[in-house]
């Protein structure tokens, strides 16, 4: 027995919204990795570049990179650059620390995210190795050194976009590492 024509356009319209809800579903779920992949091509919202070497020429233009941290108020750190900001050519490699100490009563995991400003500067600063690359992990009252060793791409001199920037500025915000539980009372305590 044959189905009507009404029957057959209400099961194809069924089918069209099914796959229209499993498109977005799947859209949804991939969209945080592909925010991710993009703004790191791109250097889209300040997102810096990871290098495994350094450029073989320096330019002869300079800029300062100024250092600013941050830390999460639900992780019990203090988190401060070692130096307020460098002035670095074009292409020549350096590295900058950051100092952070747990001023907690417990072990604690910290994440790092981190962005440059301003934004259109991001594809051009590049990282060769960072703290950011892993979680780090204080015990109670201990502090650390964390390196970044980074450089200012070289083509950003002929980026007529950037004429006008001198200064860039490297931030890093620690969070608590997922999976912790709250870090209690002593959280609370801001940075620098």
């Amino acid at each position: 027995m044959a189905r009507s024509p009404r029957r057959r356009r209400n099961a194809a319209t069924a089918a069209a919204l099914l796959g229209i809800v499993a498109g977005m579903g799947g859209l949804a779920y991939a969209s945080v990795p592909l925010y991710q992949w993009f703004c790191q091509v791109t250097g889209y919202g300040g997102t810096t570049q990871v290098a495994e070497e350094v450029p073989a020429k320096v330019h002869d233009r300079s800029v300062t990179v100024r250092f600013n941290a941050d830390v999460n108020s639900a992780l019990p750190w203090r988190f401060q650059p070692v130096e307020r900001s460098v002035r670095v050519k074009l292409g020549e490699e350096k590295l900058a620390f950051y100092r952070a100490r747990n001023v907690g009563d417990r072990p604690v995991t910290g994440t790092a995210t981190f962005n440059v400003t301003p934004a259109k500067a991001g594809p051009y600063f590049a990282k060769l190795d960072c703290f950011c690359f892993t979680e780090q992990t204080l015990a109670a009252g201990d502090s650390i050194d964390m390196p970044v060793s980074f450089y200012v791409d070289p083509d950003m001199a002929k980026d007529r976009n950037l004429d006008d920037v001198t200064t860039i500025t490297l931030s890093y915000t620690f969070f608590a590492a997922p999976g912790q539980s709250d870090a209690g009372p002593s959280a609370r305590i801001a940075a620098n």
